[in-house]
């Protein structure tokens, strides 16, 4: 295993340890904890920028919370959507496989 990073957002608190991510997608999320972290350190000493202030107040607003809700519900109609074709693709195998079988048994003569 690699060497942990030592990282330090603002050059003044106590460092935190991090180990490599091993992916594009963990690595963005480290970055994302990060950025959260030190938003929460700025709005907890009253130094947080105007942007990060608006950005987390819109977050608890009704719409937002609707909208995200909404994208919730949306992402499971897309799967559900997803398993309905690849069902669809199943049943049409099966199909295939059935009229094949009859087709070759009406060809062999079908009786003795």
């Amino acid at each position: 295993m690699g060497r942990r990073k030592k990282i330090d957002p603002d050059n003044t608190g106590p460092v935190q340890s991090l180990y490599p991510a091993m992916s594009p997608d963990a690595r963005e999320n480290q970055m994302i904890a990060l950025a959260t972290a030190l938003a929460e350190k700025q709005l907890l000493e009253g130094t947080a920028s105007s942007q990060v202030i608006t950005h987390f107040l819109k977050l608890g607003t009704s719409l937002a919370q609707l909208e995200k809700a909404k994208l919730q519900k949306e992402n499971e109609l897309l799967k559900v959507k997803a398993e309905a074709i690849q069902s669809a693709k199943v049943s049409e195998e099966l199909y295939q496989e059935a009229i094949a079988a009859m087709k070759s048994y009406v060809s062999s003569g079908g009786s003795q």
